[in-house]
């Protein structure tokens, strides 16, 4: 049985649906049916052709995820037939739960098409595995990145998506300290803990240029450093600061666009942040012969340094208008799971930075 990466990436994808389908997760009730009559509904009068295409697409990919998990684990007779169940019974879990919800609708036919979607994206694992795909991608891992990569891939995989969510300062993740207050002033209102709130002897102030460059360097170079920790060679890390960089700066375009409209994808392109692009480009070539456990100790440094820095800045109110845009967004947006994935993903790898270090000498 070989670890893989599928599985906990099935697992995140499982969150992500959890996410989607019971948002905002409030007004719940009892309306007075059996949360499965929807089974037995008669089929919608009014459906189109994007409500089809998303209920496919969307767990096609767990189904994928979860046939390769059972493929990778030396359990393939079962494969299409197990994933395709076990997406199902999620499908019909989220369903039924939409029942005590009145903003969301229960659909046999969501149920139907989210079944086919799941079997269509493992039936796509098995073809892969039938081909060769799976043993040729097996053989790349093997190449390229040490054994234990697990944990590593999944958060380099997370990167991009993470970069969707509208940062104050370009590639700033884990900027969350103020929103925090804010959130925990709102929930201690009238009760006697508000007073245990600590209160800031120092309000927080705008970045500098000098500071915004380096926190642009140095949320490049983190995602460089995690690669670094599992990527074997010198050689093959070059190709890798390349992919990121450009994987990043497209993203970063994208989110831009998406927040503030086409016309403003490359704003946020300013002189500091060209500096920061260029310090982190310079320092991950610099860096590109360093150790693994280098990597590992450069990158909880970087991440001590950016979190500090970041979490010392205010968001501007132009801004927080955009992150209420976002947190109400739907598809792409993901009901403002983004955002999520922007403040979380910092302190993920710092997490995994720590247990690597915690499990003695990282394995090559």
């Amino acid at each position: 049985m070989k670890k893989t990466s599928a599985w906990p990436l099935a697992l995140i994808y499982i969150g992500l649906i959890f996410y989607a389908s019971l948002y905002p997760f409030s007004d719940w009730r009892y309306q007075g049916i059996v949360p499965w009559t929807f089974l037995g509904a008669a089929l919608p009068k009014y459906w189109t052709g994007f409500d089809v295409a998303i209920n496919v697409i969307g767990y096609a990919p767990l189904g994928f995820l979860l046939a390769l998990s059972a493929l990778r684990m030396g359990r393939g007779r079962l494969a299409v037939v197990s994933a395709t169940l076990l997406a199902g019974l999620l499908s019909f879990s989220m369903e039924s739960l939409q029942s005590y919800l009145p903003a969301r609708v229960p659909s046999n036919v969501d149920l139907a098409l989210n079944l086919a979607g799941a079997w269509l994206g493992a039936l796509l694992a098995w073809a892969l595995e039938k081909v060769g795909g799976i043993d040729r991608w097996s053989r790349f891992r093997e190449r390229w990145f040490v054994t234990d990569a697990r944990g590593g891939l999944v958060l380099l995989a997370l990167w991009p998506l993470a970069l969707l969510f509208p940062a104050a300062v370009p590639f700033g993740l884990g900027q969350v300290q103020e929103r925090l207050e804010a959130a925990l002033a709102a929930a201690l209102q009238d009760t006697p803990f508000l007073e245990w709130l600590p209160v800031r002897d120092i309000e927080l102030q705008p970045l500098v240029p000098g500071t915004e460059l380096l926190c642009v360097a140095l949320g490049l170079l983190i995602p460089c450093l995690l690669g670094y920790c599992i990527i074997r060679s010198a050689r093959r890390r070059t190709l890798f600061i390349l992919l990121a960089f450009s994987l990043g700066v497209a993203v970063t375009a994208l989110s831009a666009a998406l927040s503030y409209g086409p016309d403003h994808a490359w704003a946020w392109l300013s002189v500091p942040v060209k500096a920061g692009l260029a310090t982190a480009l310079f320092l991950a070539t610099v860096l590109l012969w360093v150790s693994r456990r280098t990597s590992i100790a450069l990158m909880l440094l970087a991440l001590g340094l950016s979190l500090s820095l970041l979490n010392q800045t205010p968001a501007s109110a132009y801004f927080a208008q955009t992150l209420s845009t976002w947190e109400q967004g739907r598809f792409i947006r993901f009901h403002g799971l983004a955002q999520w994935l922007g403040w979380l993903w910092p302190y993920a790898v710092l997490l995994y930075a720590l247990t690597q270090l915690g499990s003695g000498e990282p394995k090559n």
